[in-house]
C-alpha cells in the first residue's frame, strides 16, 4: 500500500522523496488503516456482556456522539453528531457500548445514510428493545471541497423501528429530547 501512496503522489505531480513527503506513503497508510478500522470489528464482541436487566419503561438516550467517516464516493471525511434512543424491553446496554458501535460502523467506508441504519440494525438486534431511534447530522468534505462547495449544509438523517416508528409521540418525544 505504501508503494501505491507513492504512485498517487507522483500521479499529483509531487516527489515522494523530497523533505516532508519521505515518510507520507506510511504515514498516509496507518491512517486508511485507522480510518478503516471498523471492518475488523464485531458489535457482539463490543458488548461484552453489558446488558443489563432492568425493569423501566423510561426512554434511554446518549446523543451528542461524534463521529468521523470516510464517503465512499471521494473517500473524503464526513463527521458530525449521533444520536440514539431506546426504549429498554428486558435489558440496557452499558452506555459507553453506544458510542463504541457508532465508531464501529462509521470507520468504515460509508454513506450516511447505510451507517445509521447499520447502528439502528445492530443495536435492534443486540438489545431487542421496543423501540429505537437514531438521528445523524453530519457535514460532508465532499459537499465543502468539492461540487457544490457549500460550506455551511449539514445532511441530517434518521432510522427508526418499533415504538418510535408505530407511535408519533415516542418519536416526537425523542426528537424533542435530542434538540434540548
Amino acid at each position: 500500500m505504501e508503494e501505491l501512496y507513492k504512485k498517487l503522489l507522483k500521479a499529483v505531480g509531487e516527489d515522494p522523496t523530497r523533505a516532508g513527503l519521505e515518510k507520507t506513503p506510511k504515514r498516509a497508510w496507518e491512517a486508511m488503516q485507522y480510518f478503516t478500522s471498523g471492518y475488523k470489528q464485531d458489535p457482539k464482541k463490543i458488548l461484552n456482556d453489558a446488558l443489563y436487566p432492568v425493569d423501566t419503561e423510561g426512554m434511554v438516550i446518549v446523543k451528542n456522539i461524534e463521529f468521523f467517516s470516510l464517503c465512499e464516493h471521494h473517500l473524503l471525511p464526513f463527521f458530525g453528531k449521533v444520536h440514539v434512543g431506546y426504549i429498554p424491553r428486558k435489558h440496557v446496554i452499558g452506555l459507553s457500548k453506544i458510542p463504541r458501535i457508532v465508531d464501529t460502523f462509521a470507520r468504515r467506508l460509508q454513506v450516511q445514510e447505510r451507517m445509521g441504519q447499520q447502528i439502528c440494525d445492530a443495536l435492534a438486534k443486540i438489545l431487542k428493545p421496543k423501540g429505537i431511534g437514531i438521528v445523524i447530522e453530519a457535514n460532508h468534505l465532499c459537499m465543502m471541497m468539492r461540487g457544490v462547495e457549500k460550506q455551511h449544509s449539514q445532511a441530517v438523517t434518521s432510522h427508526v423501528e418499533g415504538l418510535f416508528k408505530k407511535d408519533p409521540k415516542t418519536r416526537q418525544e425523542f426528537l424533542d429530547l435530542i434538540k434540548k
